[in-house]
This record gives structure tokens, C-alpha cells and sequence, in this order.
């Protein structure tokens, strides 16, 4: 199985390494030509969304990528990555696939000094530790969208669709089961 990974900023390199552990080939998604080959999933990483939204926008990727998410294509997205999915922002007026119908308020933990890690309950994958770095939370869930887990009454894991969206940064830690749990989804979307 092939997964692409957004290679453009941020956390890839731990995700690429937890993936490819699993038996996952993955691809970096640099630029506009690295999409023309095959993969049955998408990753998007925490790091900068800002960033990564308008490098995604001058590499001339974001329309197809855009395309493919909205087609069901399965996608962990985590931290920038919910960001990047969601379809508003409550302390941002930007807002990029828009594809998850949420409300993300950003850096809604503060900043890098008020990182943490925790462990709670998640859905579908039991108790697991979750590394929050400058991380954002889900305000607000319109129908359709499955909260997973919560932290101090705070949605921080959604699914809808094919797209799981995290707050945290589950390739920061040993713990495997949520990177198991998308390569689950993309082996059922590549049936």
C-alpha cells in the first residue's frame, strides 16, 4: 500500500517512519508531479499551516489534492493538518480544503511552552497517549462528523468520512494503533 505524505513542512519525517514500520510504502508529496503517482492515502503533518497552506498554493497542489480528499480519499491529518481541513477557523478568517465540517480554533493550547502529553480514551483504538505541541482543538461538530475523543471536554479526534482529523501528534509516540486504524481505512478505499 502507498501513502502520500504532504513532504512540503512540518512533522512528515516521523509519520514516513511509524508508516513505513507498518508495511506502508510512502511517497513525498513535494510537488505538483509527485501527485501523478498512484497512493491510496494522504497524510497530512503537523507543522505550520499557514505555511504549508501557501506552499501547497505556489506548488500548484492544493486544487488536486483538494480533489482527491473530496473524492473519499482516506486522510490522517494532524494538528496543521486539521487545520488545513477544516472548514473554519473561529480565531482565523482563512480556511483551506475545507473539507471537515468543524470549527478549529488554533494554537487553542498556547504556545510551544504550554505543550503536553496525555493519555485518554480514543474510539475505535482504546486508551493512547497523545503529545499536544502548540495544538489546536475542535469548537464545534456539524452532523455527520464523529468526535473520537475529547480532553478536558474539548473535542480532539474526529472522523467523518474517510478523514480522521487529530489534534495532537500520534507519530511522536511508540503507540502504532492510530496509524493501524488509517491503513485500515485506505485498504478499504483501495478494495
Amino acid at each position: 500500500m502507498k501513502i502520500g505524505i504532504l513532504a512540503v513542512q512540518g512533522a512528515f519525517i516521523e509519520h514516513e517512519t511509524k508508516l513505513a514500520r507498518l508495511g506502508a510504502e510512502c511517497i513525498e508529496l513535494r510537488q505538483k508531479s509527485d501527485l501523478e503517482k498512484k497512493f491510496e492515502g494522504l497524510v497530512l503533518p503537523g507543522g505550520e499551516s499557514t505555511v504549508q497552506g501557501k506552499l501547497l498554493r505556489e506548488l500548484n497542489m492544493f486544487q488536486t489534492l483538494k480533489t482527491e480528499i473530496e473524492g473519499g480519499m482516506p486522510v490522517l491529518a494532524t494538528c496543521a493538518g486539521l487545520i488545513l481541513l477544516a472548514e473554519k477557523l473561529s480565531n482565523d478568517s482563512r480556511v483551506y480544503f475545507g473539507t471537515l465540517p468543524v470549527t478549529v480554533k488554533r494554537n487553542a493550547y498556547g504556545r510551544q511552552l504550554g505543550s503536553f502529553r496525555t493519555v485518554q480514551d480514543m474510539e475505535g483504538v482504546g486508551t493512547v497517549p497523545m503529545t499536544f505541541i502548540r495544538a489546536p482543538y475542535i469548537e464545534n461538530v456539524e452532523n455527520g462528523v464523529e468526535v473520537l475523543s475529547r480532553f478536558d471536554g474539548k473535542a480532539v479526534a474526529v472522523k467523518y468520512g474517510s478523514q480522521l482529523g487529530l489534534s495532537f501528534h500520534p507519530e511522536l509516540d511508540e503507540d502504532d494503533r492510530i496509524h493501524k486504524l488509517f491503513l485500515e481505512e485506505c485498504s478499504i478505499y483501495s478494495a
